[in-house]
């Protein structure tokens, strides 16, 4: 079906793809261990820096931790494991626990954007009352990363890779000064 061949022809406007964000058909209310990273916008590094291999937390980076602590007085049925604040993003294990994700309204999503929400609102009062830098447009980047964690096997891959974050700032893809 070509339409009227009087009319110009429309070409296909070519939209970029995006990757789907989440796993097709997953319920991510699901009970289980997720690992997740959110990262700043532009890769901004506003939460701190590694001295040493050692972070050292802004105040925007104590916020941050703040707020991922609050996750599970906000969602009953979440708890957490490893974390770790990094100068432009974090990663963390939120599990959600069985015997609450019938009852409860929690999933990976909902905590995610919540978690956004509440440390965006948090930052701007930084920006405002206590001048830390300001970010262009939004906090943080479109979406997050998630990886649904299999296996106790998988689960202490990803906890050793959290905790040895800091370690590794010089090569990691996120460091915007990172050495090629």
């Amino acid at each position: 079906m070509s339409g009227d061949p009087r009319l110009p022809q429309r070409r296909a406007m070519r939209l970029p793809q995006r990757r789907a964000m989440r796993l097709t058909g997953y319920d991510y209310a699901l009970e289980g261990a997720y690992f997740v990273t959110l990262c700043a916008q532009k890769r901004l590094c506003l939460f701190g820096e590694v001295d040493g291999g050692v972070v050292r937390p802004s105040d925007a980076g104590r916020m941050l931790a703040y707020w991922w602590d609050e996750l599970p007085r906000k969602f009953e049925g979440a708890a957490l494991d490893e974390f770790v604040v990094m100068p432009n993003h974090l990663h963390g294990i939120i599990l959600i626990l069985e015997s609450q994700a019938r009852h409860e309204l929690v999933s990976l999503p909902g905590m995610m954007q919540w978690l956004k929400t509440m440390t965006t609102n948090a930052y701007i009062r930084g920006v405002k009352q206590s001048g830390w830098p300001a970010f262009p447009g939004k906090l943080w980047q479109r979406g997050y990363y998630d990886h649904i964690v299999r296996d106790e096997k998988d689960l202490d891959r990803i906890r050793r890779y959290i905790v040895g974050n800091p370690a590794n700032w010089a090569k990691d893809d996120e460091n915007p000064e990172r050495g090629g």
